[in-house]
């Protein structure tokens, strides 16, 4: 298994303060007031390059309110970190945050409970393509495929894959297993119907940050268990991959930027019908008991995550069992760097690579 890491500068020594329950961290100069729902960091916990902690002053300028004080209607409407990047260019005067691909389109796909709508980012040339079926992140709960729309882009552009983003239903209203099985379904769907794509169905990969990440890892557990049209590739991204809030980066960065341990346990609760069933390998993929005869993966994590813990541990089970993997860890970041290319160096490198792994599984 590779392990590339990346090495960045870090800030310069200052108070971090952080509202423990949004996780989203404001850099404040020594002796400044805290707020209510703040809490102090010691620089030694987090880690944040120059370019990652411009983006989250973009985000704490919004003034977010803590993820788990809401209910999951008015979390929906939450400042994103796509509007941190939004801030930061308008800051800059540069160019707009949409990147140009192919061509965009809306299409409905059969789910098990009604239709699902996906938007398909095709990229520049006449094809066929391969395909990327995608989930965004969110934890199951906020979010949807417009606060995933740069992450979509920049893969069409950089794997010259379609990429499909499916809008799954989500938790408390469709609790677990909805958002698998719609996962399952709708990868199913694009693999039989690719052509229509203008896609090869011979080659189709599935991928995801975050709560997509993990569902994307159990949709590939689950075309294994089942014995259906199997992806060539998983594209994992800071996944979540087990129902266990007492990991050594749970316990680090318990109140990291962008996702907080309080935020994940409030997610989990929205997701599960009760607490038995985040044991079940479909809702928690590194609980399963064997991890053999998968699709070759991508595994992407970031240093300074409450999730960061669960996915190298899951790149390792990985690669122990035979799976063709690459992990890579990125300094000085933070959850949903990823989406963040228009801004920050390592999230053009983590497409870059992500890129290359999908176009090694051709």
């Amino acid at each position: 298994m590779s392990r590339a890491l990346q090495t960045n500068k870090k800030v310069s020594r200052r108070e971090l303060m952080t509202y423990a329950s949004t996780g989203v961290v404001a850099i404040a100069t020594l002796g400044s007031t805290q707020s209510a729902f703040a809490s102090v960091l010691s620089p030694a916990n987090i880690h944040l390059n120059v370019q990652m902690e411009e983006i989250v002053d973009a985000y704490m300028a919004l003034h977010p309110l803590p993820i788990p004080s809401l209910s999951p209607e008015n979390a929906r409407n939450l400042p994103t970190a796509r509007d941190a990047v939004e801030g930061v260019l308008t800051k800059h005067h540069n160019a707009n945050i949409v990147e140009a691909v192919g061509n965009v389109e809306h299409i409905v796909i059969p789910g098990p409970a009604g239709q699902l709508l996906a938007r398909v980012y095709t990229p520049f040339g006449s094809g066929p393509f391969p395909v990327l079926v995608y989930f965004h992140g969110g934890g199951w709960v906020i979010a949807n495929l417009d606060t995933y729309d740069s992450s979509c882009r920049a893969l069409t552009n950089a794997a010259k894959f379609i990429v499909v983003s499916v809008a799954y239903r989500q938790a408390p209203e469709h609790k677990f297993p909805a958002a698998a099985d719609d996962a399952y379904a709708a990868t199913q769907w694009v693999i039989a119907n690719a052509a229509s794509l203008n896609g090869i169905a011979s080659k189709v990969a599935v991928g995801g940050e975050s709560a997509g990440g993990n569902l994307a890892a159990v949709t590939a557990l689950r075309i294994r268990d089942t014995g259906t049209a199997k992806p060539i590739h998983q594209l994992l991204v800071y996944p979540i991959t087990n129902y266990n809030f007492d990991t050594p980066s749970y316990r680090e960065y318990a109140n990291a930027p962008f996702l907080t341990r309080a935020a994940m346990m409030w997610f989990w609760d929205k997701y599960l019908p009760n607490p038995a069933a985040g044991h079940n390998p479909y809702a928690s993929p590194l609980q399963a008991q064997s991890l053999k005869n998968l699709p070759s993966a991508t595994v992407i994590v970031d240093e300074n995550d409450p999730l960061r813990s669960e996915g190298t541990a899951y790149a390792q089970r990985l690669h122990n069992a035979g799976v063709r993997t690459t992990f890579t860890e990125y300094k000085g970041v933070t959850h949903e760097f990823f989406s963040m290319s228009a801004v920050l160096d390592q999230a053009r490198s983590a497409v870059a690579e992500a890129a290359k792994g999908l176009r090694a599984a051709l």
